[in-house]
């Protein structure tokens, strides 16, 4: 006969394991992080990423077209090209282009003048990304376009101006040595004979593949060399071409830096040229010299009206991470130096 005094025994016991499995589970969905507003479905069915792959409402995607006559690799497009436009520029834009396309990068084109139907001319026109709102400038696009999430599928992500030559660039290479270097943020070196090079890290080396800094004779500290920590010493690219891996465009994107001394390079085996062609518009000085014909209205130049604004921006935002320092407490700068 079974004993009936241990009946009541194992049902506690069943009841507390019970009891425990409960707990533990609703402890691990307390601690379970859940984007906001999908709190009411299952995590599986949630997905938090995205990415710009074109397709017709009857085509597969591209990594289910393994059987496909067209000729994609499966998994295209694992890197962006994204860049502001204006219809003046047409010319170096198409080449940087072609050759991304080329490399099975998705291309987005960000049209500051609002004039879209003007680069229906190249064949590649319908093979990219078209976002137009007149007169804001990359950055302004690539805050409210390219958020983190909507990139997470691209490794890497190019954010360049229009006004560079690639003629001696090769994406596919360039990609290969970011990620042998382990840069997380980078730009290719500028041709010093050919280019308007504004900071002298930027300029092309011949002696290695990359270079993380520079070195330049200055008194009271303030030349660069081997123990130099900071920017324009070390930890230094310029706007015009910058790289991001996708870690680090989510850092970026939040105004986040990494060790900067290590992770951010420039790459000389890869280089280009910058015209310091003028953008958003402006008009080149020696085109309208030459053409008196220019309208008033075209010769409006608003490029020192930028100018003036982005020192009023930047005052805007000293102040506010001054702010925000004084207010996160737990906030500790990475970089800070001490005081000599």
């Amino acid at each position: 006969m079974p004993d009936m005094k241990s009946q009541p025994v194992r049902k506690l016991s069943n009841f507390k394991m019970d009891v425990d499995n409960n707990m533990e589970s609703n402890d691990k969905c307390k601690k379970q992080c859940r984007p906001s507003g999908s709190e009411a479905l299952p995590e599986g069915i949630v997905s938090s990423t995205s990415s710009f792959q074109m397709r017709a409402l009857w085509e597969l995607p591209r990594s289910k077209r393994v059987h496909s006559e067209v000729a994609v690799k499966v998994n295209a497009s694992s890197n962006l090209f994204a860049m502001a436009v204006g219809i003046k520029q047409k010319d170096l834009v198409n080449k940087m282009v072609k050759k991304f396309l080329a490399s099975n990068f998705t291309v987005m084109l960000f049209h500051y003048d609002g004039m879209v139907d003007g680069w229906k001319i190249f064949e590649w026109s319908d093979r990219v990304i078209h976002i137009s709102v007149p007169d804001q400038t990359k950055w302004w696009f690539a805050k409210r376009f390219l958020h983190p999430d909507i990139v997470a599928e691209y490794d890497y992500i190019f954010l360049w101006d229009e006004d560079l030559g690639v003629e001696t660039f090769h994406p596919d290479k360039y990609i290969s040595i970011v990620k042998e270097e382990g840069l997380e943020i980078s730009q290719p070196a500028l041709d010093p004979k050919l280019s308007e090079v504004h900071h002298q890290i930027t300029a092309r080396g011949r002696r290695f593949k990359v270079h993380r800094r520079t070195y330049k004779a200055g008194n009271d500290g303030k030349g660069c060399d081997e123990s130099s920590t900071a920017p324009p010493c070390t930890g230094w690219i310029e706007v015009m071409a910058p790289v991001f891996s996708k870690a680090a465009w989510r850092c970026v994107w939040y105004m986040i830096q990494g060790d900067r001394t290590k992770n951010v390079g420039v790459v000389d085996a890869e280089y280009i040229i910058h015209y310091n062609r003028p953008t958003l518009g402006g008009i080149d000085k020696k085109t309208a010299e030459k053409n008196v014909s220019v309208s008033s209205q075209e010769k409006e130049d608003h490029r020192v009206d930028v100018r003036r604004l982005s020192y009023h921006e930047l005052d805007i935002f000293k102040k506010r991470w001054e702010k925000a320092v004084e207010e996160d407490k737990c906030w500790v700068d990475p970089f800070e130096q001490k005081m000599q």
